[in-house]
């Protein structure tokens, strides 16, 4: 099968940092599912993984979105048929869908929206499900129409993840919902994409957020350049509030400034259920397939960006490059092998 993969850790901008490769077609057993890919997008834990991991010679395959056709599928299978049209993010420690077909274990796949092509469909899993763990499993805002209300702020608003936690924060709670981005055109999509009010993350956070919320925050979602701000959105948040964060800071922050307040912090990987194999592992699987639900019935949009082309090394370098400049808005996709 085809298939693109990196065999030394290299700037992106050498040829070889990802290679066009063929490799041998896997088989499907246990609880996996043997996936077409048809489509992928690329996220910044593709970039983390290919300049920390070297694989010293042997094809290393990244990628974590897909969306595809179950072609055959293990003995212990009981979700999934071939046939099925399916959407995921795969697992951390297993070989990556930038290749024809990927194993993947179906308790971490969802059906793929019925109402979406492929390409849109590939820009939702990792993104989805780490906003949807991070707001309802780590920091446990309150879903639905409930008496309790707030203000949720999401630090870096306009990337994959806060375009898909600003969607669900605004139609799935009661809580008024903060974005930050710092161009016009980031502005824009956080808007589009369902903030109450958008401000800039560059100069003064905090009095930003309190021009529009007086009485600070109860949540704040930390989704880039935590180092930074991580001394406002302590100010920020409210006596008992909870700050999320997916991303590396540079330098440890200090979290005795988190006492006063008995404020809490709380870390999401998206790839802690598949990676430890937790009892609660198909909860991925429900959730994919309730966000299918929601996108179809016009509750959650795609935040695919832009389509890249054909699934290369090529078109991905230039992914990667874009992701690494740290100003992508949304989600970048690829489609098909040549």
């Amino acid at each position: 099968m085809k298939a693109v993969a990196y065999r030394h850790i290299l700037p992106i901008s050498d040829p070889n940092s990802l290679l066009d490769v063929e490799l041998p077609t896997p088989v499907a057993q246990g609880r996996d599912l043997l996936v077409k890919v048809e489509a992928i997008s690329v996220n910044p834990v593709d970039t983390k993984v290919r300049k920390r991991a070297d694989p010293q010679g042997a094809d290393k395959v990244l990628g974590w979105d897909a969306a595809g056709v179950v072609t055959a599928v293990g003995g212990d299978v009981t979700l999934f048929k071939p046939g099925d049209r399916v959407f995921y993010a795969g697992a951390i420690d297993r070989a990556g869908s930038n290749a024809e077909y990927q194993l993947v274990d179906e308790r971490i796949v969802g059906r793929m929206p019925s109402t979406l092509d492929v390409v849109h469909a590939a820009a939702m899993p990792l993104t989805t499900i780490t906003a949807w763990e991070l707001l309802f499993d780590r920091l446990g805002v309150p879903r639905g129409s409930t008496a309790r209300s707030g203000v949720i702020l999401v630090v870096g608003g306009a990337g994959g993840v806060g375009s898909m936690a600003i969607q669900l924060a605004r139609r799935l709670t009661n809580f008024t919902v903060i974005g930050t981005a710092s161009r016009d055109d980031s502005r824009h999509w956080v808007q589009e994409m369902g903030a109450h009010h958008v401000v800039d993350h560059r100069g003064d956070l905090v009095a930003a957020v309190k021009a529009v919320s007086p009485q600070g925050i109860d949540y704040a979602l930390s989704l880039t350049h935590t180092d930074q701000h991580f001394v406002a959105l302590t100010e920020l948040l409210k006596p008992q509030g909870k700050l999320g964060l997916i991303d590396d800071p540079a330098s440890p922050p200090d979290i005795r400034l988190l006492k006063a307040k008995s404020q809490s912090l709380h870390w999401e990987s998206m790839f802690t259920r598949s990676l430890f194999h937790t009892e609660d592992m198909q909860a991925q699987h429900q959730l994919l397939n309730e966000a299918a639900d929601l996108v179809d019935a016009g509750v959650l949009r795609s935040t695919l960006r832009e389509n890249l082309g054909t699934i290369n090394a090529a078109n991905l370098r230039r992914a990667h490059a874009q992701l690494e400049s740290a100003s992508t808005i949304g989600k970048l996709v690829l489609s098909g092998f040549e």
